[in-house]
């Protein structure tokens, strides 16, 4: 059974090797020149490509984060810097002898089905590398081309935006703090991103600001007696008691819990709904720059001047002088026709956050879509196990109107940035 994976990073690369795993043929291609995906840091900006910055640290413990069979390396930190966890990522990939499976330079162009999908499940996969495009016929397909490449960029959300003389761009686009030096900076949105450039900008900047919505809850790596955050919050037990409890008390807990480090209503950070907030940010150094005065936290913009901006609830005016709207990315797969996976307010309409409930065969799933309260790669690797068991016959999924009623619950309790 010949399988099409899209992308060479985390996702796609435990695809590929469980694709082997379970006696298929995988082919992963991969538009740039090397495997990483999010992970794979370049000083320039790669269209289709996910943008790091130099500084960026995983945020979940290595001990917590590895795939099942391939721990990390005992001398790797607990918490590792980008370039080490790439550096796993080829250990990965050498060792499960994946590269051979990699077609590197290759873009995926189009996946449509072919005019006997419905009894043979197959697709027509059209790539391009080095100008001349191929098609090629797939059993089944793994897109693996993640949710951080296409930027979420709602001006039309910000009233006065366009007379704004500043500057303002996405996160997106940041690199180095020293775009900062001296100026006063204001950074929209309260995600791990948001927080990482507001800390950043405040060792250089005159000031710095960020606006936030709806709050935050904010998590130390460093958590009870010295233990990282993840293996106290990630146990049998906390997943017991949040399952088990009833909801309000269940969200006593995990609020009791998380305001142990600091009272979060007291920074100006408390959830507004509490019980919805899934991903926690991860920081170290943001309470102590609020309290220092090197950050401000500040309610949802109202309007910006020209040289300024007004937030909901504060009658006065605070000069700006650059914007950083970190205000998400939107879910895009240009190479997919609009009727396999629809994408609606950043909400991708998929079982289990994998299969689209409505085709009439199992033979494509979607990977790494999902923003779990811990690590990505296990998760990762369990949905490719999963996926590649259900293409191989060996696990069925429900009815179609089982999937698309779970699919529309999931919908309805869907949180955007």
């Amino acid at each position: 059974m010949r399988v099409a994976v899209v992308g060479a990073g985390v996702s796609g690369l435990a695809a590929t090797k469980c694709c082997l795993d379970e006696g298929l043929e995988p082919t992963c291609f991969e538009q740039s020149q090397d495997i990483g995906g999010l992970w794979r840091y370049t000083e320039h900006i790669e269209a289709g490509r996910p943008s790091l910055y130099p500084s960026v640290i995983s945020n979940t413990s290595k001990e917590m984060s590895a795939f099942s069979d391939f721990p990390f390396p005992e001398h790797f930190p607990v918490f590792l810097p980008n370039a080490l966890l790439l550096d796993y990522l080829r250990r990965y990939t050498e060792h499960f002898s994946l590269r051979q499976h990699i077609r590197f330079g290759s873009t995926v162009v189009s996946i449509r089905k072919r005019p006997d999908f419905a009894a043979t499940g197959q697709w027509d996969v059209v790539t391009e590398a080095g100008g001349k495009q191929t098609s090629q016929v797939f059993d089944a397909v793994m897109v693996c081309s993640g949710n951080f490449s296409e930027p979420s960029l709602p001006l039309q959300c910000f009233p006065g935006i366009e007379r704004f003389r500043g500057q303002h761009f996405h996160s997106r686009q940041y690199k180095h703090p020293d775009v900062f030096q001296g100026k006063r900076v204001l950074v929209v949105g309260m995600g791990n991103s948001g927080v990482d450039i507001a800390v950043e900008a405040s060792r250089v900047a005159a000031k710095v600001t960020i606006s936030t919505t709806r709050g935050a809850w904010l998590l130390s790596r460093v958590f009870e007696h010295g233990y990282p955050w993840d293996m106290i919050l990630n146990t049998r037990l906390m997943s017991l008691i949040k399952t088990n409890l009833p909801g309000p008390l269940s969200w006593w807990l995990i609020n009791y819990k998380v305001n142990q480090w600091f009272n979060h209503e007291n920074y100006g950070l408390q959830p507004e709904n509490s019980w919805l907030v899934r991903e926690p940010v991860l920081n170290d150094e943001l309470p102590s720059y609020i309290l220092t005065g090197r950050i401000t936290i500040k309610p949802g913009v109202k309007e910006f001047k020209d040289n300024s901006v007004l937030f909901h609830n504060c009658p006065e005016e605070e000069p700006i002088d650059i914007v950083v709207f970190c205000t998400g990315y939107t879910i895009s797969f240009p190479f997919l026709d609009e009727s396999i996976v629809r994408v609606e307010n950043k909400h991708a309409s998929l079982y289990k956050y994998v299969f689209p409930p409505q085709l009439q065969k199992p033979t494509l799933a979607v990977l790494g879509l999902i923003k779990p309260f811990g690590a990505i790669m296990p998760v990762a690797e369990m949905q490719a196990r999963w996926v590649s068991r259900v293409f191989k016959g060996l696990c069925q999924l429900p009815p179609q109107a089982v999937m698309e009623k779970e699919v529309n619950k999931k919908k309805k309790n869907q949180i955007q940035w």
